[in-house]
């Protein structure tokens, strides 16, 4: 019997338990699922890419655990199918939050179906849980001081935590308001 590969891509900029909802969903679906970390520098990464991997392979392992699924997490830099064709994938696994989301993933879903008919994509609606979750909306209520541990996993919280102490730091050195250690 073939293996049935899936690829769940994103820029997991941080990863959230939005993703791992979908991670976990898609991990029944596939023998083996390439989570593709994206570079992606235009979306402006809070996290490099070699921290975003480290982060969602920690994050990712218990899920592989105990769905007996093998998870592997790649960085990639090419076009989605290009990395898709690479890595043996027929199945592209995308996550909807809301409507919203739809009408863009659709449009990429076409394109990526006219670059190679043999790979699929598959929708799969974010859980009620988690569906209002995104990376951008964890990022900012990191850096306005507010509370983002119910939509993230603990590691992935004391990241965002030094790295936005570190901006913090940077932005007053830069405003000249004294040394980071005021």
């Amino acid at each position: 019997m073939t293996e049935r590969v899936g690829l769940y891509p994103g820029t997991f900029d941080p990863v959230t338990k939005g993703h791992l909802d979908i991670v976990g969903r898609a991990a029944k679906l596939v023998d083996r699922l390439v989570l593709g970390v994206a570079m992606n520098a235009g979306k402006g990464p809070l996290f490099p890419i070699e921290e975003r991997v480290r982060m969602l392979e920690a994050a990712a392992a218990p899920i592989a655990a105990r769905n007996g699924t093998v998870i592997e997490v790649q960085a990639f830099d090419t076009l989605l199918i290009h990395f898709a064709r690479r890595i043996g994938a027929r199945l592209i696994i995308r996550g909807l939050r809301a409507v919203s989301d739809f009408e863009y993933e659709f449009q990429m879903a076409g394109m990526n179906a006219r670059l190679d008919p043999g790979i699929e994509t598959v929708f799969l609606m974010a859980s009620e849980g988690v569906h209002f979750i995104s990376s951008r909306f964890v990022k900012e209520i990191a850096r306005l001081s507010g509370d983002i541990s119910p939509f993230v996993t603990q590691d992935v919280l004391a990241a965002i935590a030094e790295k936005v102490a570190a901006e913090g730091d940077a932005a007053r050195l830069a405003s000249g308001s004294g040394s980071a250690h005021d």
